[in-house]
């Protein structure tokens, strides 16, 4: 195929069919011309591919096709059937992809977060960064445990505060430098606090104020920083796809899982606003930590591998991702 002759000849086509479907109003005549060019052009696009395939002529065809589809077929209305799908098949088939991900980083934050809080607890060099005699007494004695004021307000707050940081890992994932950043200097932080705490023999409450929320909510920040590293480690190596094909498909798919995060981070925004700074007996605060993080890697290995299992991957389906292209006969 003579590329530049066959655009040369197919352009008043092309050019034709994106003046309709950016049309606001088209009458039954303009409307009939619409449908022909899309088949038209459709097959234009699939001849250029299999003979040609120029990348700069694919991708004009594509948006110009995906333009006019638009048109034809209207936008995509919300449905409950959507929900469900959502959270049925895409939302724990996309957890459950970066499952060993998830693992490796909880490893990793505990590992460091170990570490700091008995660097704390055991060097007086490292403790005495943590401020002086009188200021780590105000906090070990009351600001931590103030800290955790049972109430609507807190919760919400807590919840903005997570989400946030959750975004921010997914968000700059694909630095690869962002998310170990994050996850690193919130490691750091939590290993400090709790350090600081044994150090001054308190170690028993900073768990039993920790583990109620705790459980969930750093869960849901691992998977963050999970799927921030999946999409960089996709950059990095994408496999038989192509490079910009394989971060379309994978950060859909991530994105899926930061909108899924907001709700599991307002369950355990839920549980430390109202259920760690309550008066619940300790064993009944943890108990509550444990079966809310229970209820979620049940969700993720069950739903999620049986998603999987059915070729759900989280990625919006071929037609709303822009992938199938109608072809006439």
């Amino acid at each position: 195929m003579d590329l530049d002759a066959y655009t040369r000849a197919r352009t008043p086509t092309w050019q034709r069919l994106d003046a309709l479907a950016r049309r606001r109003r088209l009458n039954g005549a303009e409307a009939d011309e619409l449908v022909a060019l899309y088949q038209a052009t459709a097959t234009d696009l699939s001849a250029v591919r299999s003979a040609a395939p120029d990348p700069e002529t694919v991708s004009r065809l594509s948006q110009v096709l995906v333009r006019a589809r638009s048109r034809l077929s209207g936008t995509h209305a919300p449905s409950w059937s959507d929900v469900v799908s959502f959270v049925v098949l895409r939302l724990p088939s996309a957890l459950y992809r970066i499952r060993w991900w998830t693992v490796a980083v909880t490893a990793a934050f505990l590992l460091v977060g170990t570490a700091t809080g008995v660097l704390v607890a055991t060097s007086p060099d490292a403790l005495a960064l943590m401020g002086t005699p009188a200021e780590q007494r105000q906090y070990v004695e009351q600001a931590f445990e103030e800290y955790y004021a049972p109430g609507a307000g807190f919760a919400t707050m807590v919840w903005t505060n997570n989400a946030w940081i959750a975004a921010l890992c997914v968000g700059t994932g694909i630095t690869g430098f962002a998310p170990v950043y994050v996850l690193f200097s919130n490691a750091v932080g939590v290993g400090s606090a709790g350090g600081l705490m044994a150090s001054h023999g308190r170690l028993d409450v900073f768990l039993q104020l920790i583990a109620p929320h705790g459980l969930l909510e750093l869960t849901a920040i691992f998977v963050a920083g999970a799927a921030g590293l999946r999409l960089f480690w996709t950059w990095v190596d994408p496999g038989p796809r192509t490079r910009g094909r394989a971060l379309a498909q994978e950060g859909r798919a991530l994105f899926t899982v930061a909108i899924g995060l907001v709700g599991v981070l307002a369950v355990s925004g839920l549980v430390e606003g109202f259920v760690t700074g309550s008066t619940l007996p300790w064993p009944v605060k943890v108990a509550v930590g444990v079966v809310v993080l229970a209820a979620f890697w049940t969700y993720v290995i069950v739903l999620g591998r049986r998603a999987v299992a059915a070729g759900h991957t989280g990625d919006l389906d071929a037609d709303r991702a822009g992938y199938t292209v109608a072809t006439a006969g």
